[in-house]
């Protein structure tokens, strides 16, 4: 018997074991999830009844998805990282704003305060932080590379700290978006303002 589910429970949920599943299914609980946490509710406060009933599925649809909970919010949490930008690769100040603008969209600001609700789980649970890393490793490797480009092209200092360099660069845009840290900074221009504020000290 059926418990609570809708038009997203059908098609593929009912295809036999090894079909492919329910794409739809699958963006709502986790479009669910996203804006339950954007709502204020905490990582540890987020049940699986609510995101079924946010995302308009049975429990039991999640649950053939995702074991537990943390393996919902890991995906979660990759799917709010989204896509690495184009870099065009003619420039390490352009590449460098891409990167940083791409943590400075509306969608990224929204997805900002769901980081923010995540950050507890991330400090108790080894594994989610683990994950995590994993799954921002991708963009910091491109920053790395931008970086070392630089570096070998003579744009940027040789004996440059590329990790802590990555820290600087990024680090205010994360607090930013999650906290409005220093409201006195303009939201406009802030890619180029930071990349630019840090650049003199790294060019050659």
């Amino acid at each position: 018997m059926r418990t609570g589910g809708t038009d997203l429970e059908t098609g593929q949920d009912r295809k036999a074991p090894g079909r492919p599943r329910n794409e739809k299914a699958d963006e709502a609980i986790i479009e669910a999830a996203i804006a339950l946490l954007a709502a204020g509710q905490s990582a540890a406060a987020l049940s699986m009844e609510a995101v079924a009933a946010k995302a308009g599925v049975g429990k039991a649809t999640i649950y053939r998805r995702w074991p537990n909970k943390e393996a919902l919010l890991i995906d979660t949490v990759a799917t709010m990282k989204g896509p690495l930008p184009e870099l065009k690769g003619e420039s390490v100040r352009d590449d460098l704003i891409a990167l940083i603008a791409a943590n400075w969209t509306s969608r990224a600001r929204r997805y900002g305060k769901v980081t923010a609700c995540l950050l507890p789980q991330y400090s108790r649970d080894d594994e989610m932080r683990r994950v995590y890393q994993a799954i921002t490793e991708p963009r910091r490797e491109a920053m790395r590379s931008v970086l070392r480009r630089g570096i070998a092209l003579g744009e940027l200092r040789p004996d440059l700290d590329i990790e802590l360099t990555m820290l600087m660069l990024s680090g205010p845009s994360v607090v930013q978006n999650m906290l409005n840290f220093n409201p006195n900074v303009p939201e406009e221009g802030f890619p180029e303002a930071l990349v630019d504020a840090l650049i003199r000290g790294m060019q050659a």
